[in-house]
């Protein structure tokens, strides 16, 4: 028994001996995706603390010699005429990102419940020719989109980048949607219809409910994928009153000199919203991406 005892212990070292360049390889490569990801976001902070309108950056320095906070005060207090209308164009893209959220639940959520709670006939090809619209890229679909908000009224109007948004956000949110109902067993929809709900009932007290994990998952993409929108935004938005803040940031490269820290510092700012709330929610999107995988 020493003797086996003693191979296993050669072998479990000779393991280890195996193993670990493997794991010194796997740390080294993802220090260095970590570097690569992080380096633009401490080159916006850098550029950000530099009270000489971000000059420290392109003079090759790797911090500020007297770091300052006066470019993100600047900023909240909408202290420059780059700024002066920093708060509406921020409730701007607030409002078009929580009206995308809305309305792809709401949508997705009812077509998911109705391909897959109430088996309606060749319902699921329909949802599946949807993701159609991931095969042309978004860019070749702005211009007839521009033309076709021109047509309705919609032109330099807010709710021209809501339904431009929730087109893209739907199709995806449908399919998660569904993958996650299948873990769900048919038999709660049935009793509840035994005891006198109607569909919309089923939908409204146990569908639902038990779907948000994954309601949470696809709310949070279609906010975010509304927050970092941009090519829409600049083509359906034109007034300066109904502006989203990333299509504010686009003035800073118009102008000649512009302040380089206060567009980093307005950057920064405008990236915390969805930091925060990937962060908030990450549990159930994780929850609502993989679950759905599972069959009950």
């Amino acid at each position: 028994m020493t003797a086996v005892a003693a191979a296993r212990r050669r072998a479990a070292a000779r393991r280890r001996w195996r193993r670990w360049p493997v794991a010194l390889g796997s740390a080294l490569l993802g220090l260095a995706l970590l570097c690569w990801s992080l380096l633009p976001v401490y080159n916006m902070l850098l550029i950000a603390l530099d009270p000489d309108e971000g000059d420290v950056e392109f003079a090759g320095a790797i911090w500020p010699d007297e770091p300052s906070l006066n470019s993100f005060r600047a900023v909240l207090a909408q202290d420059h005429w780059y700024l002066e209308d920093f708060w509406r164009q921020f409730g701007n893209s607030f409002y078009i990102g929580l009206l995308t959220m809305a309305l792809t639940v709401a949508v997705a959520s009812l077509a998911s419940f109705a391909v897959g709670r109430m088996r309606l006939a060749k319902a699921r090809l329909l949802t599946n020719t949807a993701l159609l619209v991931y095969a042309v890229p978004a860019a070749l679909l702005a211009i007839p989109f521009v033309r076709l908000c021109q047509r309705y009224g919609l032109a330099d109007n807010v709710w021209a980048v809501v339904a431009a948004e929730v087109t893209f956000a739907i199709p995806f949110a449908v399919l998660v949607l569904q993958q996650y109902g299948t873990i769900i067993p048919l038999e709660f929809d049935e009793a509840a219809r035994i005891d006198g709900a109607s569909p919309f009932q089923v939908y409204w007290h146990v569908y639902l409910p038990l779907m948000a994990p994954a309601l949470a998952a696809v709310g949070t993409y279609a906010l975010l994928l509304a927050w970092g929108e941009y090519v829409y935004q600049y083509l359906l938005l034109s007034s300066p009153r109904n502006w989203t803040v990333a299509v504010a940031i686009e003035q800073f490269f118009d102008a000649d000199e512009a302040p380089w820290n206060y567009m980093m510092a307005l950057a920064i700012v405008y990236a915390l919203p969805p930091i925060a709330t990937f962060y908030a929610l990450r549990r159930y999107m994780t929850a609502g991406l993989t679950m759905g995988g599972i069959k009950g």
